[in-house]
């Protein structure tokens, strides 16, 4: 929201170095990230941070380049052990809030800490050998020492002049420097970690946001809003120690459904004012409370909160029908950067989806601190209705500026969002949800159906759709879906749809015929009618929390938007790339097999109890180590083959197939084709691991057989 010069603290960054998280999160070339993953010698260090990036943070990278040179200059590696002893005291106080207030309040455990880490560097000292790199270093060393001896006494004035900043302006519990509430802000679902708040401050009223605004900015603090913690781009992840979450859980005003004059619009139009916090379901819930719907349900409504929603254009799968959180949306209110007021009132509004509208207009007023003293004339903002959509795609996630409006979908950068009328649409009076479950090995065959069945409904008079989500075969194993079909094994794609008109026969009618739609293209359906089997129809789609057991942890998440023409296209390129990353994998397990093949296996062995080293068996463990590597080398090649000829005919390379995949040979088949079926498989367990397992049978080779499984894992 807003930047400011940084400072030092327990974050460890020396003057001049960036404290941006790609600096030290960057994904890393393969040798060093090899090397990194192989070496971790910086102690108390639990984190995902490697040695590389926690010596960058507090040396600077020359530094580390600086340590990668003498890496290999090393003799007793003590001196090296010291160093890593001093940033590793340092990092475990820097990633431990508990550990810091204690530091902050006992003085002499903070002097004892800061005498032990330059005890070390002293002795480090007395082992230079007139060694001028490592002289460099040592320096670095001091100085990051120095910085974090000074930053206990900073931080605490830093807090007694945020305190004073604040008195006054919200209640002194709203203002949280404990441990807890700073490790709770420092991430959000990504589960990414580049820094920890410095204090988290959530006001009671939505009048208290301006003037803590000002007042954290005054205090040199950068801002960022925080809503629920529910979003995947980590827009809500403090990079700069030096900053202050503002948690607007607690502006959680909800008016009861009003009809209200909006500018522009004849007639009252049914609303409801929101506040930031309010969590999305909450909306739903007075909504259809009064009979009608709120527009915006995205996965994480039970979570997620309305200043979020807002932040980042939200949709869900109304949005087919009502498009997305901006559509949706009569008017905002939000804090500037400058402590300030701004609000945004949409002119004319047309009830519907924004980009069907020729030119969307907005009234923008700017208010002091006070809320009512206007700052300056009001601005109208018009923008083509086009602009806001992609032909073809919807949404567009990659404009972030949307010509100027204020707040919505930019994440929190201009602002923060404090409150909103939304409008209320009329909900129909009968639904029916649909699960379209697809079979069969080819995928594209199933992925037209999404257009057959939307191009079908929009044909029909009195039935329209409410919502549409696509499945995919990936999704569908990580969240455990539940077949509904009669048949052993999972659908390859799943489709779900509500429907929804005031003619139930009709209904009902259109309904059957999107069931035999997916009939034609080896699929089953199933309508549900009441609201119980219609939530259990949508609850596989609610547990994206399932996915995070089949991706890695800090990861960043960014939307993406397909035109619905051109999905099974996209589906078979991203499953290409799965594909070629896999072959790649296992040609690397493949590398580090050989690798231990080639080294002395009978280390291994003559750890069992009475296993006699004789030359009988050095022999049979010689021809075992032979038959172990021509296997594996065969499996290699073959696959080294197929990762390089993977979109050629597979004709062309009969070879390279199996009896299974000779069998189901198409004319025209490429190798990707045939692997995309699943006629072609890459098994490392049943091609190398059983094999090798079984050459290496019997206990004397029980160590053996552990390796190999620990080189698998790893």
């Amino acid at each position: 929201m807003a930047t400011t010069p940084r400072k030092a603290g327990l974050s460890g960054f020396p003057p001049g170095v960036s404290p941006a998280p790609w600096v030290y999160n960057a994904p890393l070339p393969q040798s060093v990230t090899a090397m990194s993953q192989r070496i971790r010698e910086i102690p108390y260090n639990y984190t995902s941070y490697s040695d590389r990036e926690i010596i960058i943070r507090f040396l600077g990278e020359e530094n580390w380049r600086l340590i990668e040179e003498l890496r290999g200059s090393r003799r007793t590696g003590r001196s090296a052990r010291m160093l890593f002893e001093v940033l590793g005291d340092m990092w475990v106080v820097a990633r431990n809030p508990y550990l810091q207030d204690d530091l902050q309040q006992n003085t002499e455990r903070r002097n004892a800490l800061i005498h032990a880490l330059n005890h070390r560097l002293d002795q480090f000292e007395a082992r230079l050998n007139d060694n001028e790199k490592a002289a460099r270093l040592l320096e670095a060393a001091r100085e990051a020492v120095d910085r974090f001896a000074n930053c206990f006494a900073a931080n605490i004035r830093l807090r007694q002049k945020v305190r004073k900043a604040l008195e006054g302006i919200t209640r002194a519990d709203n203002v949280d420097f404990s441990g807890l509430a700073r490790v709770s802000h420092a991430t959000d679902a990504t589960d990414w970690r580049v820094e920890l708040p410095f204090v988290v401050i959530s006001p009671d009223r939505e009048e208290e946001v301006a003037p803590i605004v000002r007042a954290c900015i005054e205090a040199g603090l950068s801002l960022i809003p925080r809503g629920g913690g529910t979003g995947y781009t980590g827009s809500a992840v403090p990079l700069d120690a030096h900053c202050a979450v503002i948690n607007t859980e607690k502006l959680e005003d909800l008016s009861a459904v009003e009809e209200v004059a909006l500018p522009g619009v004849e007639g009252k139009v049914p609303t409801i004012r929101t506040g930031a916090g309010v969590v999305t379901r909450r909306v739903s819930e007075t909504a259809e409370a009064a009979g009608l719907a709120f527009a915006v349900d995205p996965t994480s409504q039970d979570a997620s909160t309305i200043g979020g929603n807002i932040a980042m254009n939200a949709g869900g799968k109304k949005a087919v029908l009502w498009g997305t959180t901006l559509d949706n949306l009569a008017s905002w209110r939000m804090v500037t950067p400058e402590g300030n007021w701004l609000e945004v009132e949409r002119l004319d509004h047309n009830l519907g989806k924004i980009h069907e509208q020729e030119t969307v207009r907005f009234r923008i007023r700017h208010f002091h601190p006070d809320g009512r003293t206007e700052l300056k004339p009001d601005e109208l903002l018009e923008i083509p209705g086009q602009h806001f959509r992609k032909t073809g795609l919807g949404k567009d996630v990659t404009d972030k500026f949307l010509a100027g409006l204020p707040g919505v979908q930019k994440e929190g950068c201009d602002g923060l969002i404090t409150s909103a009328r939304f409008i209320l649409h009329r909900m129909p009076a009968h639904v029916r949800t649909v699960c379209l479950e697809f079979f069969g090995p080819d995928i594209s065959r199933a992925v037209p159906a999404i257009v057959e069945l939307r191009d079908y409904i929009q044909g029909q008079e009195g039935v329209r759709m409410l919502g549409l989500e696509h499945l995919d075969e990936r999704y569908i194993r990580a969240v455990k879906y539940t077949t509904k079909a009669s048949r052993r094994e999972r659908p390859k794609m799943v489709l779900i749809a509500d429907l929804i008109g005031d003619d139930e026969p009709l209904l009902e009618q259109a309904a059957g015929q999107v069931v035999s739609l997916a009939r034609a293209r080896d699929g089953e359906g199933f309508i549900a009618a009441s609201p119980e089997a219609r939530r259990q129809f949508w609850l596989d789609r609610a547990r994206t929390a399932a996915i995070s057991a089949h991706t890695n942890a800090f990861k960043i998440n960014e939307d993406v938007v397909i035109p619905l023409e051109r999905l099974a296209e996209y589906s078979r390129g991203i499953e290409a790339i799965n594909i070629e990353q896999s072959i790649a994998n296992k040609l690397a397990i493949m590398d580090g097999v050989l690798e231990f093949l080639d080294s002395d296996l009978g280390r291994l062995c003559r750890c069992v109890v009475d296993f006699a080293d004789s030359e009988e068996n050095r022999r049979i463990m010689a021809d075992k180590q032979a038959a172990a590597r021509a296997l594996v080398e065969q499996a290699r090649q073959r696959w080294q083959q197929v990762l390089e000829h993977l979109n050629e005919p597979a004709e062309a390379h009969r070879e390279l197939l199996d009896e299974t995949a000779l069998a189901a040979l198409r004319p025209g088949d490429s190798l990707l084709d045939l692997m995309l079926r699943r006629d072609l498989r890459q098994s490392y367990r049943r091609e190398v691991e059983q094999r090798l397992k079984d050459i290496f049978a019997g206990q004397d080779f029980k160590p053996l057989r552990n390796e190999l499984d620990t080189i698998h894992r790893r």
